[in-house]
């Protein structure tokens, strides 16, 4: 890797990451096609010069980058920039085979294609928008996932929603574990915590710091507007302007012996709107208290 730094592990750190979204400016998770208005050069100065320390970037952006300048330009951007981590998704039913209806291998290779390139600190990977079943039928697809991103050198981060087949996160930790694979974990983003209803407790009994691969930090209102899955691509707010208890979330965390990056990701009409350089500051600055509480 040129520069002579390793994305592949994220050391004990306080450092906050810009999630896919934070960066992505005026485009919706669920538009037929969610590209980044905003070229990746001006993102990737945006993100650093807000002061984070990585960036996330979804799969719809990848592939519009890897078809234009190509991953090896995208790398050599990030090499040349401040930013010392990157993060990769997203992919859901990954566990439906090749050609099959449904499959999303395309997304797939992609994302592998991606890791071998930019060495993420992990690929996050989704489920699907259903009711939650049983799990244990996907293990062997998840083991064979994990496996193909360690072989590119990266691991794979399960993130648990409250409206998916993979509800909360110990379900999802419990997941992660049954692969055997120490390459597969779980992501922790506060909004599907609180919105599942998962408590501390439960976040005590089922994680360890070795099966959290990162967290991502965010807020909302008390109530739910329209569905779930509405709410958390309309509503979120910025850290300290919510209900969630963000500082018993991160002791938790920090308890139960996470010390990676701490992601912030902020999904809202308002967010969206706002110039890319003043969202990236507010986001930083609404999260770097939390994580760096004052003596």
């Amino acid at each position: 890797m040129t520069g002579g730094r390793d994305r592949r592990i994220a050391p004990k750190t306080t450092e906050l990451i810009a999630a896919c979204w934070t960066s992505a400016g005026d485009v919706r998770p669920d538009a037929p096609h969610p590209v980044s208005p905003i070229p990746i050069a001006d993102r990737i100065t945006a993100v650093s010069d807000a002061g984070f320390a990585g960036m996330g970037i979804v799969a719809a952006d990848l592939a519009v980058i890897r078809d234009d300048i190509g991953l090896p330009a995208l790398r050599s951007m990030l090499d040349d920039s401040p930013l010392r981590y990157v993060e990769i998704e997203l992919l859901e039913r990954w566990w439906i085979p090749r050609g099959e209806n449904g499959s999303t291998h395309d997304t797939r290779d992609l994302l592998l294609e991606a890791a071998e390139i930019l060495r993420p600190t992990h690929i996050k990977i989704g489920s699907e928008n259903a009711p939650p079943q049983d799990l244990e039928p996907l293990v062997d697809a998840l083991r064979v996932l994990t496996r193909e991103a360690a072989e590119r050198g990266t691991r794979i981060a399960i993130e648990p929603m409250p409206f998916s087949i993979i509800s909360t996160i110990p379900d999802g930790a419990d997941l992660a574990r049954a692969t055997g694979d120490p390459a597969c974990g779980v992501i922790v983003d506060a909004w599907h915590v609180f919105r599942a209803g998962t408590t501390f407790d439960e976040l005590r009994s089922s994680l360890t710091g070795d099966v959290v691969f990162g967290v991502e930090l965010d807020d909302a209102d008390e109530d739910v507007v329209g569905s779930l899955f509405d709410d958390t691509i309309d509503n979120r707010r910025l850290c300290g302007e919510g209900v969630f208890d963000l500082n018993g979330l991160i002791s938790v965390l920090r308890e139960v012996g996470y010390d990676g990056t701490w992601g912030v990701e902020i999904l809202s009409d308002d967010f969206r709107r706002m110039p890319l350089d003043l969202a990236l500051t507010r986001a930083h600055e609404s999260a770097v208290a939390l994580v760096h509480p004052l003596p």
